[in-house]
């Protein structure tokens, strides 16, 4: 019989758990998710790129809709859980759904620290968490340009990053007297040079006395005095797990919700996992061993015997472009420990390897982060390094006294090597199913494996298992050039914009060496459309440089004609409009016309010469652009007669003609990017 399996939370560690659950038993359970969040399961750890616009909401879903739909998965959006019955076994959301199970899995996550000075509580003071807290910087960025960081560990670093790429001036305030000191050492010195580097103020040794300002955040001061303005302070200064719905609930909890090594609450019927639980006198934060807990928590649920979770140490890398971090291990001070330390203060080049009884007990990379993942697994296996302890901080290739073929070095790793340690994939994996399932490119391989999925540090050493097992026959996926004006791809020409601070599309073509003067139809348009976005208050548009579409305000079409389509406002018309139009059909012998779906009228066949003297009547009759020809705001559609239509919070109001009120006031000619508007009753 079916069984009923109700899961609080849809975050990364429950979202790897139903998918193990559904390997193992796929029909065992009818499940039912509540998130909290008005949205499905997305990549937390991607956050920081989605801030600094390396990547867009979509490319970091994990599990859309239809993965939903498919696996007969009930989600409810936007549900907050705020009681658990453990005697009648229900839970019951805010929105007053209460459901019933058989199991349940809390998976609350963790809520951000704010420090508890005054004015933590204004506008303008926001914590990063989630995609909200994100749309709350970008929104920001749009309209403000001072942005304090209180927090310099790795969210905090990621944050102000972000920002900076987004153009505002930021500073990153630390209370120690080094960035990172959890997990760095003396490399703390190098980060924060490059960090600085960026443009980014740190100031350490830095307590927050107050955050000032009357109906919105000014400023913060310190308790030396300083005063560092700021109209949008971000605290990332720690997180700590959700508990709260658990102990109204009556479950035993500690600074988390106690569980044992199978992810078992005090309650037989209930399975905890993620940010929010303790076991083994522990809480974490980082995804490996979140994942862990996801497979072992699917172990418990399909029947498996006695799965255990085991605390494993984990890397951290911090995700700012360009600045390249890996740590892993224990770095205290002691009496018994060596340490094998490689500088190069020039090339910003930093390793430190410490060893207790010719075994690696921790590491630390700074510049050259490639050996991070060989280290990590010598750590991991308490392997003696003793033989090799002379080149051993040259990393895995130089094993054997001079420089080897690297891709020797990645056939010399074990088949139970970790290649993924965000997703605990190991070598034999990758290599099984790239033969097996006859995978031939990255995104496969991570499609089928997870490995390289969520970070994306271990990329390049997964490439070099796939040239490995392919041979010739795998052609690493090659930068596409934008166009033959240029060797670099769209991603490469987005980053050295902004690492370079290039604000005209001359200075791109003169730093990047463009081949030719003056670009071309592919890549000016590219360039232009890329400048509007980095320096949208410093950046001219240049009307020329846009696709042919938006300059000559038609849509070409395949036997080099073009089409028009006069924006109707909301769809509404009039005679002396459709009589105009009739007039420009017959004066310029137009031979198609149709209404299309936006409630616009389409002329299609008309000569490029034409399209001057097109719009000029068109003109005169009081007809602008439909912007049918660009990324701008498209169909804004009315509803016949009288509408009650729903506004937020605000009740019912009439809807009558103001639709083409809103499309007249929604309408921005230079606008980038789509929009929808809808109203409903």
């Amino acid at each position: 019989m079916t069984e009923k399996l109700v899961i609080i939370g849809n975050g990364m560690a429950p979202g790897r758990m139903l998918e193990h659950l559904f390997e193992a038993a796929p029909d065992r359970y009818q499940v039912t998710i509540f998130n909290a969040e008005p949205r499905v399961n997305y990549d937390r750890i991607m956050l920081s790129p989605v801030l600094s616009g390396e990547k867009s909401f979509e490319e970091i879903v994990i599990h859309g809709d239809g993965w939903y739909i498919a696996n007969g998965v009930l989600l409810y959006k936007g549900h907050k859980i705020i009681a658990i019955d453990r005697v009648a076994k229900t839970v019951t959301s805010d929105k007053g759904i209460t459901e019933s199970y058989d199991k349940l899995v809390v998976a609350t996550g963790s809520v951000p620290f704010l420090i508890p000075v005054p004015g933590h509580d204004l506008p303008g003071v926001i914590t990063y968490r989630d995609l909200d807290d994100v749309s709350a910087m970008l929104l920001a960025a749009q309209s403000q340009d001072k942005a304090v960081v209180i927090g310099g560990g790795l969210l905090g670093l990621e944050a102000a990053a972000g920002l900076r790429e987004r153009g505002m001036n930021v500073t990153v305030l630390h209370v120690m007297p080094t960035l990172m000191e959890r997990q760095l050492d003396p490399a703390a010195g190098y980060l924060q040079k490059a960090v600085e580097a960026r443009g980014i103020e740190v100031i350490t040794k830095a307590d927050t006395k107050a955050i000032l300002g009357e109906k919105r955040v000014t400023g913060v001061e310190l308790k030396d005095g300083r005063i560092i303005p700021a109209s949008l302070v971000v605290m990332a200064v720690g997180i700590r797990p959700n508990v709260a719905l658990a102990k109204e609930a009556g479950l035993e909890t500690g600074r988390g919700i106690a569980v044992d090594a199978s992810m078992q609450t005090s309650d037989p019927s209930i399975l905890a996992l993620g940010e929010c639980v303790e076991v083994g006198g522990r809480t974490y934060g980082l995804v490996a061993p979140l994942y862990q807990m996801a497979r072992v928590a699917a172990e418990k649920l399909a029947g498996a015997p006695e799965p255990r979770f085991e605390h494993s140490e984990t890397p951290t890398k911090l995700k700012v472009t360009g600045i390249d971090l890996y740590s892993v291990g224990d770095f205290a001070d002691g009496d018994d420990r060596e340490e094998i330390v490689l500088r190069d203060a020039t090339a910003g080049v930093y390793k430190r390897l410490v060893l207790k009884d010719n075994r690696i007990i921790g590491a630390v990379l700074f510049g050259e982060t490639g050996d991070g993942a060989w280290f990590a697994e010598l750590q991991k296996k308490e392997a003696d390094i003793a033989s090799m302890r002379d080149t051993l901080i040259f990393g895995q290739a130089f094993q054997g006294g001079a420089s080897a073929d690297p891709l020797a070095a990645v056939a010399a790793l074990a088949d139970d090597a970790e290649i993924c340690g965000c997703n605990g994939v190991c070598k034999s994996k990758i290599v099984s199913t790239i033969l097996s399932k006859g995978l031939t490119g990255l995104d496969d391989v991570r499609a089928h494996t997870k490995a390289s999925a969520s970070c994306g540090t271990c990329t390049p050493l997964v490439e070099k298992l796939m040239t490995l097992t392919l041979g010739d026959s795998y052609n690493p996926a090659a930068v596409q050039p934008v166009c033959s004006c240029t060797t670099l791809g769209h991603d490469e020409i987005r980053r050295l914009i902004k690492a370079k601070q290039l604000k005209t599309i001359p200075a791109i073509m003169q730093e990047l060496e463009w081949k030719t003067s003056c670009g071309c139809a592919k890549c000016r348009p590219a360039l232009n459309y890329y400048l509007i976005a980095d320096w949208p208050d410093q950046y001219a548009d240049d009307y020329q440089s846009r696709f042919i579409n938006e300059r000559v305000h038609a849509n070409i079409q395949k036997d080099g004609t073009y089409s028009v389509v006069p924006r109707m406002w909301g769809g509404v018309t009039s005679a002396s409009e459709l009589r105009a139009i009739a007039d420009v059909v017959d004066k310029f012998a137009i031979p198609a016309v149709k209404v299309t779906g936006g409630q616009r009228i389409d002329m299609l066949g008309i000569k490029k010469e034409d399209l001057p003297a097109v719009w000029a009547d068109l003109g005169e009759a009081g007809f602008v652009s439909g912007h049918a020809y660009a990324k701008g705001l498209r169909t804004v559609k009315n509803l016949r007669r009288y509408r009650l239509v729903p506004l937020r919070n605000a009740g019912f109001h009439r809807f009558r003609h103001s639709h083409r009120k809103i499309h007249v006031g929604l309408v921005d000619s230079r606008q980038g990017e789509d929009g929808g508007v809808g109203l409903s009753a």
